[in-house]
């Protein structure tokens, strides 16, 4: 079976739990999770807002539905200004597989900056409903990633074409294969899987804060056109090809590449908001935190019943990845949670190849910013101001956590695992 490469998994996670509950909170979670429309969807998020609050399925319920909406708002709003998909992994923020739009509306940097900021918010307001939910809550529910969905369009409609399944085949590049039958994509998720949702609304929460704790509107207006190829931007007259050169598969992808070079180039980013690139620390700990916190709830599971992330205890392959979890891949995981820790607390230090005496303290980077210039960090002199002496992490601990996850690799892995 083919195995998915994405980078954004949480999408498939807004999956609505329901345990012994009363009558209400129950239908409501279940019209929730098979609505067609975003009417049928917004009016059953309303019932439960008003459901008993002492019940854990609903701020389980409502924190994922958080999360559904945020990404939803990104999607409809890169889809107003027309956006088009690069499908680079280095910006998973923006690998969402909006479709085309006929008349685009025009968008401005600040406007770009709204979108971000909107999406932090949600996501962050999302994580905060779930952390409400109780550690010993008894939840669960069977959902079909096939049937459940988000509107990507802005028509209001959920179409199977917007459906988890569909978004994750199109995002991995493997698009449908009509002679291969689909994967039954039924899961049943429970308390530990709200966990995970939780850890990767902080982790899409730290990517926004990134962007926005910097002023990155030479890259914007130098290469964003990239993105928004008919959204007015300075560039698009000069630079966007015409639609008899857009006929050409070799001129576009050379178009792409260039306009990607320009884009890396333009990654010299004053810090404006300093407050937001500490935040992102402070986010990416928390998800560290909840990682650990959901493979201590999956590792106390007793049952084996279509598991999203399963225990080494709960054998099967993943229908979605591909993939079985042994003891060796979660001892690992564990491994590599505490050195990313280490080295987000500066207890460690981050090498470099042009440095071989000193090591990058990653809590400077974060607590202490300077100006981002992404070339010079690469290339060595934009990471400086943050060396120490230290401890370093060294190639012999990446290596012996990576081979033990064998032949898939860590990256496949980590990208389940969160």
């Amino acid at each position: 079976m083919k195995r998915f490469y994405f980078w954004l998994l949480p999408l498939i996670a807004f999956i609505l739990a329901g345990t012994p509950a009363r009558a209400d909170t129950a239908t409501a979670t279940q019209a929730l999770f098979s609505a067609k429309s975003v009417a049928d969807r917004d009016s059953a998020i309303e019932e439960l807002e008003n459901a008993d609050p002492q019940d854990p399925l609903v701020p389980y319920a409502l924190g994922a539905a958080g999360f559904f909406r945020s990404l939803e708002n990104l999607a409809t709003a890169l889809n107003r200004h027309g956006f088009e998909s690069p499908q680079s992994f280095m910006l998973p923020l923006l690998r969402l597989p909006v479709p085309p739009r006929a008349e685009p509306e025009p968008l401005t940097y600040e406007g770009f900056r709204a979108i971000l900021v909107e999406f932090r918010d949600g996501m962050e307001a999302a994580a905060a409903q779930l952390d409400t939910v109780p550690a010993g809550a008894d939840i669960g529910v069977v959902a079909d990633l096939t049937k459940l969905g988000i509107d990507l369009d802005g028509d209001a409609a959920i179409a199977p074409t917007e459906s988890f399944a569909a978004i994750m085949a199109a995002m991995s590049g493997r698009g449908a294969d009509p002679s291969t039958p689909a994967p039954d994509l039924v899961f049943r998720f429970d308390r530990a899987d709200g966990y995970w949702l939780q850890g990767y609304a902080n982790f899409l929460v730290a990517q926004a804060d990134f962007w926005l704790a910097h002023d990155f509107q030479n890259a914007f207006d130098g290469s964003f056109h990239m993105f928004f190829p008919r959204s007015g931007l300075p560039l698009q007259q000069a630079l966007v090809p015409t639609p008899e050169d857009a006929q050409s598969s070799i001129f576009m992808s050379e178009w792409r590449l260039a306009d990607f070079v320009s884009f890396i180039h333009l990654v010299n980013w004053p810090v404006v908001e300093p407050e937001r690139r500490q935040a992102a620390r402070l986010k990416l700990l928390e998800m560290i935190r909840l990682s650990r916190e959901d493979w201590k709830a999956i590792r106390a599971e007793t049952d084996n019943d279509r598991e999203w992330l399963p225990g080494p205890q709960q054998k099967g392959v993943n229908p979605l990845t591909g993939l079985e979890v042994g003891e060796e891949q979660v001892a690992a995981w564990l491994d590599a949670l505490q050195m990313a820790e280490d080295l987000l607390e500066g207890r460690v230090l981050l090498p470099h190849f042009r440095i071989p005496t000193k090591g990058i303290n990653m809590k400077a980077f974060f607590d202490a910013p300077q100006t981002f210039d992404l070339v010079l960090a690469i290339t060595g002199p934009g990471m400086v101001p943050y060396l120490e002496n230290g401890t370093l992490i060294t190639a012999e601990d990446f290596s012996r956590i990576r081979q033990q996850f064998g032949g898939a690799g860590f990256l496949s892995f980590a990208l389940w695992f969160n």
